[in-house]
């Protein structure tokens, strides 16, 4: 097969964006596309906290309506270098408006209606991404750049002369071409959702196109689907992506009819390209997990290639907090945990990079750690912190059983590794206390952390209760009595017999008859407040054997 020769703009550009995406997603207002600066990364604007922006920012201004508004966020937006502002259309291009896009050099853009903002943020991460980490050269497959699925989608519509998508097994759009208008509104709301309408699925599948598309490695004719609101009046050929005997997807044409036997070939071939293609894509983003897992965790081990890593993340000389997310099941064995702890992950990188977008994050050791930049002085970066954990736990709900842990701002390579051994501190209690709480920072748990090492540290020992202690065991062992509870409940009550007897639910009166055998048996004297912290040391770190 022969691809068309496509004149692609560089990766990053607003022109570039709105050559994938406009006509069906985004629509320029004002501005001048082709002189704005290279995109940094996309960023959604928070009226109420403001986000550090990269230069070259692409501006997700949602809720953003009002002339007056749109004005100020411009002269904002100018003057931190940003690229573009994305607001929902239809847009009031008001002389104001007009004239602060002329003032601030940043470019207008319009979403659809109907478009959703977190479709139109994968859409754009889809078409920015660069590629691997660390990779200093673009690779090519069939003249195209390896794993652009936009590029190929034109490539592809160019050969067929019609528009385009290339989806995912559950139907799920993951590119498609220009011309989209020349389709039918089906398609425009396919591409408005990233997925197809259940409907329009359902009968798909009940007609037996699906199975026959996953059967043939030939391309399938499909007529439009019948339905009250006939918006699918073009006939669709779609043909299977397949790599071996996996079916990875499939790629759709909007068409007057059935194709020629050119063109039937053209698609065929064109399937075996987009396979190679999409298994780029994927393969690109397990060495991506993994290449950003070692560089993160280099960096938050502090040593000597810790400065190098920072670099190549992005976040050299930046003062950082680190973030870390666990789920509370410890078993590494158990598949569906390792499958959770993933998603997780997932989850946890695509909030922190609507949060920031320099931020950077890996999972590691079955924690996913999060660097986060602090932007300013800091003052209130633990504060920030604690609200982007907590905004993360209240998206993932209930049905995910993570903890959250916040360590101190770190300000050099050295306070990294501190951060990191705070956070695993923080996590460790967390999930010892299982459920109690979700969230919390090394100060709130300072002293059960403690308490857990002290338990590692007499365990490697081998320490036992001895004194007191002992032989209150032993006599509880060989009698069938309570006074090791009796005591403790003693000692967690401040000496209150009352509250304490009501805790172990027995009258006050047989608690001190307890409490005068407990100090004959372990000849103990508890007006001693040495002897008394020692006993609670030893009931907390200590095994009673």
């Amino acid at each position: 097969m022969v691809i068309p020769s496509v004149t692609l703009r560089p990766r990053a550009s607003l022109g570039r964006v709105l050559d994938d995406l406009g006509a069906t997603l985004l629509d320029l207002v004002a501005g001048d596309a082709e002189t704005a600066p290279e995109i940094g990364g996309v960023v959604i604007h928070d009226p109420l906290d403001a986000p550090l922006l990269p230069l070259g920012a692409l501006v997700l201004g949602v809720g953003v309506e009002s002339p007056e508004r749109v004005v100020e966020l411009l002269g904002v937006l100018g003057r931190q270098q940003a690229a573009g502002l994305v607001l929902r259309g239809p847009v009031q291009l008001t002389p104001e408006v007009h004239e602060a896009v002329e003032q601030s050099g940043v470019t207008l853009l319009a979403l659809s209606r109907g478009a959703p903002w977190a479709h139109l943020a994968v859409m754009l991460r889809s078409v920015l991404a660069e590629g691997d980490v660390g990779v200093a050269e673009p690779e090519s497959l069939g003249g195209l750049p390896s794993g652009d699925l936009f590029a190929v989608a034109n490539a592809i519509a160019s050969l067929l002369d019609a528009p385009v998508t290339i989806e995912d097994r559950s139907s799920r759009v993951l590119a498609f071409s220009g011309r989209q208008d020349e389709a039918d509104p089906s398609r425009v709301e396919t591409i408005l959702g990233r997925q197809v309408p259940e409907r329009y699925a359902r009968e798909l599948s009940e007609r037996g196109v699906f199975r026959d598309l996953h059967r043939s490695d030939q391309p399938v004719f499909v007529s439009p689907v019948g339905g009250e609101d006939g918006d699918f009046t073009l006939p669709r050929v779609a043909v299977a992506v397949r790599a071996g005997d996996e079916v990875l997807g499939s790629i759709w044409a909007a068409v007057p009819g059935p194709l020629s036997d050119e063109r039937t070939q053209a698609l065929c071939d064109a399937a075996k390209l987009v396979a190679l293609h999409m298994l780029r894509v994927r393969a690109g983003a397990d060495v991506q997990r993994r290449l950003r897992a070692d560089l993160l965790s280099s960096a938050l081990e502090g040593g000597v290639g810790a400065r190098d890593a920072l670099g190549r993340l992005g976040l050299a000389g930046h003062p950082l907090m680190v973030i870390g997310v666990a789920v509370t099941d410890l078993s590494d064995d158990d598949s569906s945990v390792v499958h959770e702890r993933e998603r997780l992950s997932d989850a946890f990188a695509m909030h922190l990079s609507a949060v920031h977008p320099q931020s950077a994050s890996a999972l590691i050791g079955g924690v996913a750690y999060g660097l986060v930049p602090v932007p300013g002085a800091g003052d209130d970066a633990e504060e920030r912190a604690v609200r982007i954990a907590q905004e993360f736990l209240d998206r993932v709900g209930d049905r995910r059983s993570a903890v959250v842990g916040i360590g101190p701002v770190a300000r050099d390579v050295d306070g990294l590794a501190q951060a990191r051994s705070a956070v695993d501190r923080v996590l460790r209690v967390l999930r010892e206390r299982r459920g109690e709480r979700r969230l919390a920072c090394l100060d709130d748990i300072q002293v059960e952390a403690l308490m857990l090492e002290l338990r590692d540290m007499v365990a490697a020992r081998g320490d036992r209760p001895t004194g007191p202690l002992a032989r209150l065991i032993e006599y509880d062992g060989q009698h069938h009595t309570n006074l090791v509870e009796t005591l403790q409940a003693w000692l967690e009550a401040f000496g209150d017999v009352v509250a304490a007897s009501e805790g172990l639910f027995v009258h006050p009166n047989t608690f001190r008859y307890r409490l005068r055998r407990l100090t004959e048996v372990g000849e103990v004297d508890l007006g001693d407040p040495d002897v008394r912290f020692g006993l609670m040391l030893q009931l907390r770190v200590l095994k009673p054997t």
